[in-house]
């Protein structure tokens, strides 16, 4: 799922940024430059919102970008993330014996062939 919030930065005295998320307080992160910072930012981002699903907490909206006014040492950015639930789920599974054993005498994951044989179906390329 993608998730694109907007994020303050502030430019401090040594160069350096300072990055807060106006809807999601307590999310701070800092970078060395400008390109830093956005990077920081987004990875701030994605641990903030894996924290949020993880915990079942509410995913606040987003603001909009344009009624984010900053002073003159800070501007708003807008910064993407895609998460995916990558926790793994137990599932019971049903096959035939004879398949089961000629899976087990391969050596084959029947984890590993299922979550391929999804990506597959649900043409995900990761």
């Amino acid at each position: 799922m993608e998730y694109i919030y907007p994020a303050v930065f502030e430019q401090n005295s040594d160069g350096s940024y300072t990055i807060t998320f106006p809807d999601l307080p307590g999310c701070i992160s800092e970078g060395k430059s400008s390109s830093n910072a956005i990077d920081m930012a987004q990875n701030a981002l994605t641990q903030w919102i894996e924290y949020l699903l993880e915990e079942k907490i509410n995913i606040p909206h987003p603001s909009n970008i344009k009624t984010i006014k900053t002073p003159s040492n800070q501007f708003a950015n807008l910064i993407r993330t895609e998460i995916r639930y990558n926790r793994a789920v137990r599932r019971t599974v049903s096959m035939p014996g004879w398949l089961d054993t000629k899976a087990a005498d391969a050596g084959i994951s029947l984890s590993k062939v299922l979550q391929e044989a999804l990506k597959d179906r649900f043409e995900i390329k990761k």
